[in-house]
């Protein structure tokens, strides 16, 4: 019997969420399957990953093909990298110790890696929460100022313009003085 491991749909309507089985090849895509190793959903940044390494890696060892999609999800899990090491072990390139300490400095890199992808998103979205108080705080000044506006009296502006006029009158006598 050809096993695959693949993905299972599951939520609603523009919200999937997946589980990670393992199932018969002819069997459909919702349908019956063999064993449930993990959960993966893609609504969140980064996409949560769910899976038993162990089920998963016994799975891929006895001959379970996985689909592209999950083949990518067990590739970033680091699944298919620890069965390369496995075989290297098994040629008598590597020995047990050595696949180990190979495998244990990936998985620091990538959670590091991981780690500083969710800290950069962090910021972005405090930064974007920062110029987005700048913004409203900016509007509320500009609507507060119109209105002050507004709702000023007209009389002030009606006496600057009457203190203005005699000035005018008073620089233009002293022209004509001047040019006399």
């Amino acid at each position: 019997m050809a096993t695959k491991i693949r993905l299972q749909r599951h939520g609603k309507k523009g919200k999937p969420f997946y589980y990670i089985v393992v199932a018969d090849a002819r069997a459909p895509r919702d349908g019956r399957f063999i064993e449930r190793i993990g959960s993966y959903n893609p609504n969140t940044n980064p996409a949560t990953i769910d899976i038993n390494f162990d089920k998963t890696l016994d799975w891929v060892n006895n001959g379970a093909q996985p689909t592209d999609t999950c083949r990518a999800i067990l590739s970033y899990k680091g699944v298919l990298y620890k069965k390369h090491l496995q075989g290297g072990v098994k040629k008598g390139a590597l020995t047990t110790e050595q696949a180990d300490t190979k495998f244990a400095e990936w998985l620091d890199q990538k959670d590091g890696k991981i780690t500083g992808k969710k800290s950069n998103l962090n910021a972005a979205k405090d930064e974007a929460r920062k110029l987005a108080l700048i913004a409203e705080a900016k509007k509320k000044e500009d609507k507060a100022a119109a209105i002050a506006a507004k709702n000023a009296p007209v009389a002030e502006e009606v006496e600057e313009e009457v203190s203005e006029a005699p000035a005018e009158d008073a620089a233009t006598e002293t022209e004509a003085e001047n040019a006399e």
